[in-house]
């Protein structure tokens, strides 16, 4: 008996052609369930998300969180959703996170299934804010329209880490056989477990994102105009709100991005780290309506890119780098002015990924807030700033490279909404100074030193080949010796984060946690350069991330950005060496 007709028919007609090679492709392995959760394409078969691989993931979570707290069936998980849809296989965002709802109240755990589309950091929100054990987001976030995935919070408010996702995979493993009703999510609708907590949430969370409002009477008065794409994505409504709960004028929405679409039909990638191409739309409707500035959300809403026309006419995007630059800079000073905080500053914690730019870390020196930097992904950000604010810390603010950003405590994962509104403040705050946000951040950067990024990545298929390049850095001039220099540029330090090993440390071990599973590599160089290589856990990519920290009053930032090309370039002929290792260049 088929549940899912649409599923059902693609495997009918595989198997009528006797198309081997598909098949294995539907059904040679099971997704991954990872620390990111799921994230596949939709259609049919075991390693794509579909009504099947939903029920058996939710089983399995269902079953492990039961181990876990004593207390689920009092406290209940949330479950929110964005806009995807996949007309083929029938799956969709909605429907998947009516099956989990189902899974859970067929177990008699409560429920709080937001009734619609939301963006991703409600979730974490809601497990806070209600003090639930768990929470769920069935998302893709910015991937290709095909993809869906499914995001899993614990009860702390921050993504899971290890071991949590080797226990769900496990659970997920034992409990495969659909329980009985598992399809039948109309059960749910007149259950007294379910509850939806959209209407209390849209009310508490723009509340709370106020604490983070200090110049209400400039915001009323401020002529500056902003546009806001929200990427046929779910932001558009929220972004709003939260321009309202901050007393500014409503930016002005690029109206053929506005709606959900699950098509995505005027980008080619929904992802606004992808710079202009994703904002083309964006620029002309500023144009129009004499607009400076761009606020641009990634499809869920929990990463955002800005966007400034600068006096020659032309748009500058900032980098992520360059934005967590402006939001530390911004958030601290707001802090110090402002703050009801009894705190001394000594208690005031920062914090970014180490693949991002160290501008925090110079911030943080002079001014005398504490700086810490953690593995890659709000995972690790979202859990240490846990810990730190449970010992009575003051967590500010973290960033990611790649433009995510946590502004707000009441949300321990990245937000785009609120990271747009404390933006455009910011933007208005500035501009009764006659300052704009590039010009800012140069200030920042006299002040604190310029921090030059360049990121870009390799694509190789071959795993071999990949391992085969990091072991070759791990024994560059005889077994067991890292590089002692790269082209011209001598190397000072080196952080290993497979092996656990780090030239810096007294004992030779790294501080963070290591990982043998993936590869990474840092290299620090005496000219205050830092470059890091790996590989990356989603696509087939060696990435390297790069950057120059000069010390304030370094002020030839031409000199700067010749200086770390000239890094890049000896990075890529001598680490990579992409003609030996027939590498893929990223194309522009």
């Amino acid at each position: 008996y088929q549940q899912n007709p649409k599923t059902y028919t693609i495997v009918k007609q595989l198997l009528a052609e006797g198309n081997v090679g598909e098949l294995q492709k539907y059904f040679g392995s099971r997704m991954e369930f990872g620390t990111a959760g799921l994230r596949a394409a939709m259609g049919a078969g075991i390693s794509h998300m579909n009504d099947l691989t939903i029920i058996q993931t939710t089983q399995g979570f269902c079953r492990y969180l039961e181990k876990n707290f004593s207390d689920l069936k009092k406290r209940g998980v949330v479950i929110g959703f964005d806009a995807r849809a996949h007309l083929s296989s029938g799956g969709s965002s909605k429907r998947f996170a009516r099956l989990a709802a189902n899974t859970f109240i067929s177990q008699g755990v409560p429920v709080y299934l937001f009734s619609d589309i939301i963006p991703t950091p409600f979730v974490p929100y809601t497990v806070t804010h209600l003090k639930l054990c768990a929470g769920i987001m069935v998302t893709a976030s910015h991937n290709p329209k095909q993809d869906n995935g499914y995001k899993v919070y614990w009860e702390n408010g921050a993504q899971i880490i290890s071991p949590h996702d080797k226990g769900i995979s496990q659970a997920i493993e034992e409990n495969q056989e659909p329980w009985p009703q598992a399809w039948d999510d109309k059960l749910i609708d007149s259950s007294p477990l379910l509850h939806d907590p959209y209407a209390m949430v849209n009310k508490e969370y723009f509340k709370d994102i106020q604490k983070q409002c200090f110049y209400r009477n400039i915001n009323k008065e401020t002529n500056l105009k902003f546009v806001h794409t929200s990427v046929h994505g779910v932001g558009h409504k929220f972004v709003q709100l939260a321009f309202k709960a901050f007393d500014l004028s409503p930016p002005f929405a690029v109206p053929e991005q506005k709606d959900p679409d699950p098509d995505f039909p005027t980008v080619k990638y929904p992802n606004p780290e992808e710079g202009k191409g994703v904002l083309t739309l964006s620029f002309a409707l500023a144009e129009k309506d004499g607009a400076r500035i761009i606020l641009a959300n990634d499809p869920d809403a929990d990463r955002l890119a800005v966007a400034e026309k600068q006096e020659s006419g032309e748009w500058k995007v900032f980098s992520g780098n360059e934005l967590g630059a402006l939001l530390g800079w911004w958030i601290f000073t707001c802090w110090k002015n402002n703050s009801r905080d009894t705190r001394a500053v000594k208690d005031v914690y920062m914090l970014s990924s180490t693949v991002s730019s160290k501008i925090l870390r110079a911030i943080a020196l002079k001014e005398g807030f504490h700086f810490e930097e953690t593995l890659t992904g709000f995972k690790w950000m979202g859990n240490r700033a846990k810990q730190l604010m449970d010992q009575g810390k003051a967590v500010l603010f973290a960033f990611e490279e790649a433009i995510g950003y946590m502004c707000c405590p009441a949300v321990l994962d990245k937000d785009g909404v609120s990271a747009a509104v404390i933006t455009a403040e910011m933007a208005s705050f500035l501009a009764t100074r006659n300052l704009s946000l590039s010009q800012q951040l140069k200030a920042v950067y006299d002040e604190y030193g310029f921090h030059i990024t360049k990121a870009s990545y390799f694509i190789c298929h071959d795993p071999k080949v990949i391992k085969q390049l990091f072991d070759n850095l791990r024994n560059f001039d005889g077994k067991n010796t890292y590089p002692k220099s790269c082209g011209r540029f001598k190397v000072s330090g080196i952080r290993d984060l497979t092996t656990g090993y780090d030239s810096s440390q007294p004992d030779q071990k790294a501080i963070l946690p290591t990982s043998k599973s993936s590869q990474m590599i840092t290299f620090t160089f005496a000219n205050g350069g830092v470059a890091t290589m790996r590989t990356s856990g989603t696509e087939p990519k060696i990435k390297y991330y790069s950057e120059l920290c000069a010390p304030p009053g370094n002020s030839d930032v031409e000199q700067l950005k010749k200086e770390l090309d000239e890094l890049v370039n000896a990075l890529e002929k001598h680490f990579f060496q992409p003609e030996k290792n027939k590498l893929q260049r990223k194309t522009e």
